[in-house]
């Protein structure tokens, strides 16, 4: 399997650089993985196109203002941090920049030294462990220190950072918003509840790994970073009676369809786990507990793209793609969504 076969031309354009003004009104094409056939309608429309007794999964992560920018020590440059992992005890697994200026024992200041911080380790792929020390509490400190690390394809300024936060986030940990969540309102998910459709939530703190490119010819040879993922004991339950009773269960994102199909059973159920995953799903892949996926439309070549044509078929996406492009859909994190079913 080739990384080229899943790229597609796509004009720069179409990139997203902003969110609409309501979240719902984006535009939502359906594609039925069967036939390959498309429709366009509206993402409020949604509650129309679902069956009561289906049970829809959301990533309730919620993302950290995880971008640091601050100077080295004593009287240095620049420096700029993205904080990716937590490792306990002050530990961070970051990205750097400049990555030559930050060397093992290079003490970092934030904030007139309202944050303070040095490089542990470099990492084998360019990624630094970066101790921190404070006073009080570090996500609050973060709070006020830190901005949003906006996906490298984004270029304009985010004038209200809510808006890459989905209505239902909670779990502080995300170094990236699950953006297919992004289209929902509260609204919109109390009329889904009123159609008899279940909302389940689990949680996987995104790394930016998700934007790391594939650069090697054999798209299967890729390492996926790990991601931290649980599945409570309360959305088990929810998906195993949904499926008992016939209901079908979509996956909003590729996060939550990576995060069920990492600890599902053989034959789809599930029960309360927690733990790290690094599960790469590709065209081949049987899918265990996904019937159906809400997703944005992705970057060529990426794993993303990979994962919607493990599910629908790379003929079948790579051809609603064209037609997106076409119909001019809005592309990445603040654009369009596709229903797949």
């Amino acid at each position: 399997m080739k990384t080229s076969d899943f790229h597609f031309d796509l004009p720069p354009e179409l990139i997203a650089q902003t969110p609409i003004a309501n979240r719902d009104r984006s535009r939502l094409m359906t594609l039925d993985r069967e036939t390959g056939e498309t429709g366009h309608l509206f993402f409020y429309e949604l509650p129309g196109l679902l069956r009561s007794g289906d049970c829809l999964v959301l990533n309730d992560s919620r993302v950290l203002p995880a971008r640091l920018l601050g100077h080295r020590e004593p009287g240095g440059g620049a420096v700029e941090l993205v904080l990716l992992t937590d490792k306990g005890e002050g530990l961070w697994e970051c990205l750097s920049r400049p990555g030559r200026k930050t060397r093992r024992g290079t003490e970092l200041s934030f904030g007139d030294g309202m944050l303070r911080a040095r490089v542990e380790e470099e990492l084998p792929e360019g990624n630094r462990l970066v101790r921190f020390f404070h006073e009080g509490i570090f996500l609050e400190v973060l709070e006020r220190l830190g901005t949003m690390p906006l996906p490298p394809y984004i270029r304009a300024e985010l004038k209200d950072p809510e808006r890459y936060q989905t209505v239902y986030s909670r779990q502080l940990g995300s170094a990236a918003a699950p953006t297919a969540g992004l289209h929902f309102t509260k609204e919109l998910l109390g009329r889904l509840e009123a159609r008899g459709i279940g909302l389940a939530y689990i949680t996987l703190h995104v790394g930016l790994g998700t934007f790391r490119p594939v650069k090697v010819e054999d798209a299967t040879k890729h390492h996926m970073h790990s991601e931290y993922c649980q599945i409570p004991a309360e959305t088990a339950r929810k998906v195993n009676e949904t499926r008992a009773r016939g209901g079908r269960i979509l996956c909003v994102g590729t996060t939550s369809c990576r995060t069920l199909e990492s600890f599902a059973a053989e034959d789809g159920s599930l029960s309360e786990s927690s733990g790290w995953t690094d599960i790469f799903i590709y065209p081949g892949y049987r899918f265990k507990a996904t019937d159906g996926l809400i997703t944005n439309f992705h970057l060529p070549e990426s794993t993303l793209i990979m994962l919607v044509s493990a599910f629908a078929g790379r003929e079948h996406t790579l051809e609603a793609y064209r037609r997106a492009v076409e119909a001019r859909y809005r592309f990445f994190s603040f654009g369009d969504a596709m229903l797949i079913l």
